[in-house]
């Protein structure tokens, strides 16, 4: 008995050398989207589950920002550090906030009295409509999951076909983000409640602003 289990421990052995073991699949975009079918594909899918969506040239932001804010009565704004001070100078009416304290300094504020923030995303995957986050201490996680408006620039150029795209086009394999976050559509708070929400207990109104930087 002890010579057969060898002789079969061997063989599996012989036959599970690195030689004989397959290369990982490669992943290879499709490349059968042009640019403005993935842009017209992700607007939709993020409207289907109803992100408000709007496509501006980069030297529109601030005065959209600052349209966006006046119309949907936001009086203080989490703000982003990525963004250049020109796009926050326009907000007069409006505080801007940043997220440079520990939260334990200012947890109650941020939770009741701060209408809406403003993000960076790392790209836009446009068969599923989703919003790919790269948070950091610039733009910590709750930046974008606790104000009740949350409003996400993505460059028309990061808009990719697929996740998997994402992931290829980013080199993962070589920097894995250590919190990626992916926003795809709402979700409910509670089965009772039936609030629709970004993420878990996230922002009940999604804005997306499709930045595009050609001149």
């Amino acid at each position: 008995m002890s010579e057969s289990r060898n002789r079969i421990l061997e063989a599996l052995k012989a036959h599970s050398s690195e030689a004989d073991l397959p290369s990982p699949p490669v992943y290879k975009p499709q490349l059968t989207w042009s640019k403005d079918e993935k842009l017209d594909c992700f607007q939709t899918m993020l409207e289907s589950v109803h992100g408000e969506v709007h496509r501006i040239q980069k030297d529109q932001l601030g005065e959209k920002l600052a349209q966006l804010l006046k119309q949907k009565e936001v009086k203080r704004l989490l703000c982003s550090p990525k963004f250049p001070q020109a796009i926050y100078d326009g907000l007069n009416a409006i505080e801007c906030l940043r997220y440079d304290r520990h939260i334990s300094e200012w947890k109650e504020e941020l939770f009741n009295s701060v209408d809406a923030s403003i993000t960076t995303t790392l790209c836009g995957v446009a068969q599923t409509g989703t919003l790919v986050l790269w948070p950091d201490r610039e733009e910590p996680r709750l930046a974008s999951l606790v104000p009740p408006i949350h409003i996400a620039v993505v460059e028309a150029d990061t808009i990719v076909e697929t996740f998997a795209e994402a992931i290829s086009e980013g080199n993962w394999a070589s920097q894995m983000p250590t919190n990626a976050l992916l926003i795809s559509g709402p979700s409910k708070t509670a089965d009772i409640e039936q609030i629709l929400a970004y993420g878990i207990h996230g922002p009940k109104q999604l804005i997306v602003l499709i930045v595009n930087n050609q001149e």
